[in-house]
């Protein structure tokens, strides 16, 4: 956790600076202009549908009207917020982090060498990928919601891998070759997984959720570069004729 935390502290150390706050707020905006249009146009078709199915249907025998349509508005709302989450972590992933990277690796990881592969496809596809499994599983989820407490637990968990898988894997494609991203990989994949996850519960604070996917990437970046710079453990490594 000592990597993860420090990971954290230089991602917030970096909200002083103007251009790092231009790339979180932007997937945020889109986020929140999507959400809305979300809402707008399709909550009450949502919630029309959620009440043709159990448990809503139970509920209105029930004579609960009430209740099932605060599920089923419950329900509507979580869709979007997950649908909002998504496509601001594949802006975070696939147009901001290569930015943040940048960034990055021209001022506090000057000293960690590019010797991946530079594959805009690859990330691009590694996100897609991600999100594609996430949204199978949201649905695949949903009736377990109906146990107390796993309507809160599974999204954090489906978030927390969605930021891993995606973020991870994006931060050190230029950097580290193959074998040491699997290296990195097995080596921190607990540590890795409880900072997407520590994103996740970010995630769920009102305004300041919809800064969290491009805060994850960020920390994910710091993480990575980080947790390379101590794998090579001061290597002499020789690019272009420069010993670095």
């Amino acid at each position: 956790m000592g990597n993860a935390m420090l990971a954290l502290a230089r991602t917030f150390g970096n909200l002083r600076s103007r251009k790092v706050w231009l790339y979180v707020l932007t997937p945020a905006i889109v986020s929140l202009l999507f959400a809305i249009g979300l809402a707008v146009g399709t909550l009450g078709w949502v919630v029309q549908q959620m009440m043709e199915f159990p448990p809503m249907t139970l509920l209105v025998g029930w004579g609960l009207v009430w209740l099932a349509h605060i599920l089923a508005y419950l329900g509507g709302w979580m869709a979007i917020f997950a649908l909002a989450y998504l496509v601001a972590s594949l802006l975070a992933a696939i147009v901001i982090m290569p930015l943040m990277l940048r960034h990055l690796s021209q001022t506090e990881y000057r000293d960690v060498a590019a010797m991946g592969r530079d594959s805009f496809v690859a990330a691009a596809l590694n996100s897609v990928g991600a999100s594609l499994v996430f949204v199978v599983a949201w649905v695949a989820t949903i009736p377990l919601w109906l146990i107390p407490g796993f309507s809160l637990l599974i999204p954090l968990l489906l978030m927390g891998w969605l930021n891993r898988r995606t973020f991870a894997y994006d931060a050190l494609s230029m950097h580290a070759t193959d074998s040491e991203w699997a290296s990195l990989r097995e080596a921190h994949k607990a540590p890795l997984f409880m900072l997407g996850l520590t994103m996740a519960l970010l995630a769920h604070i009102p305004l300041l959720g919809l800064l969290a996917p491009a805060l994850a990437a960020l920390s994910f970046v710091h993480y990575g570069l980080e947790a390379l710079r101590r794998s090579r453990d001061g290597a002499v490594v020789t690019i272009e004729g420069e010993r670095l």
